[in-house]
């Protein structure tokens, strides 16, 4: 892993405000906007420099559940409890699609890494579009109801996890390729940047391990909570867990976390609500209901590198394409961005 160039400093350049919790954030390509959603619907695209309010978008009348920013492009994508998916043009601020998505409620909306394809998640139906909203599939309905999807790094295929494991599926084929057992119920899902391993956060308070190649699989239990917060760094060394106070950090690399011991950090008062790595740098950011954001290095610091606290929970954290700031939204509608 990388070494750490100089110490962070974590700045708040900005804020603003909705007019609701913040359910999702997503940064332009270029890092030049960030858009960011109430949970009751509205979308807000700011200026990435100094917050300038640039377009409102109706999101979904009742209520918006992610957004996604096509990878080199300007389309963002949003899914909603309208069961529908929508697509908006985030340079002009103008509508431009809505799509199916064949439930009363859709809660996941995912771009493939190249943009070509767009994959929705909706009760217990998986639908694909291409990128001119256009439908290439719409799959079997799923046993259970899909928690989260997740596309693979060199977006060939993608996985879907609800009750039950992890199930894989191509933009090429109708038919499901393969599925993982097991009991469980997840709540998030991971993939590891080398695409070699999923990880699931579970509704019994533990994190489950699965490699793709051959489906061997491993559990983590003795969380204090569901795990909801998930992240890995880029360099597949390192996956945190939130699910509880505690930032939980597993080595993978050399023979992997079976049977090791993992890095714990302390800070946080309140649950963690969000972690993320940098795209490309070492910093680990994580994030509470309390209100503190804290950035870590897993790979050579037992300490924390920086922390500032926002005047509301916080419920949302993404980086910037550039590493350089982090984009922040809170429980009752803060939106913010800090420089590293």
């Amino acid at each position: 892993m990388a070494k750490l160039s100089q110490p962070p400093k974590l700045s708040l350049l900005w804020q603003a405000s909705l007019d609701d919790h913040v359910i999702a954030l997503a940064w332009s390509p270029d890092g030049s906007r960030i858009a960011a959603a109430s949970v009751s619907g509205p979308i807000h695209i700011y200026q990435a420099t100094d917050g300038v309010l640039k377009y409102t978008l109706p999101g979904h009348g009742f209520g918006t559940t992610c957004l996604s920013w096509q990878p080199d492009g300007n389309l963002i994508a949003s899914s909603g409890q309208d069961g529908k998916v929508r697509l908006w043009d985030g340079a002009k601020g103008t509508a431009a699609g809505i799509l199916d998505a064949d439930a009363p409620w859709a809660e996941r909306v995912v771009w493939s890494p190249k943009g070509d394809y767009l994959v929705s998640a909706a009760g217990k139906k998986l639908r694909l579009w291409n990128d001119q909203g256009e439908l290439v599939r719409s799959f079997a309905d799923l046993p259970s109801t899909v928690a989260d999807v997740k596309w693979a790094p060199k977006g060939k295929e993608f996985a879907s996890i609800g009750f039950g494991g992890p199930c894989f599926w191509s933009p090429e084929a109708d038919a499901l390729l393969r599925q993982f057992s097991w009991k469980g119920s997840a709540l998030v899902l991971a993939w590891s940047p080398d695409g070699k391993c999923l990880v699931g956060g579970a509704q019994d308070a533990s994190v489950h391990f699965w490699y793709v190649k051959d489906g061997k699989d491993l559990e983590m239990s003795g969380y204090p909570r569901k795990v909801r917060e998930l992240a890995w760094d880029s360099t597949s060394t390192y996956i945190a867990s939130g699910g509880g106070q505690l930032v939980t950090v597993w080595d993978c690399s050399g023979k992997g976390p079976a049977g090791s011991k993992p890095i714990s950090f302390a800070l946080h008062e309140e649950p963690l609500s969000a972690l993320a790595f940098q795209h490309k740098g070492v910093l680990l950011a994580s994030a509470c209901a309390g209100g503190k954001l804290a950035l870590w290095y897993p790979g050579g610091a037992k300490r924390v590198l920086s922390e500032a606290k926002i005047e509301d929970g916080i419920s949302q954290i993404a980086w910037a394409p550039n590493d350089s700031r982090i984009a922040i939204g809170g429980e009752s509608g803060f939106v913010g961005v800090m420089s590293v």
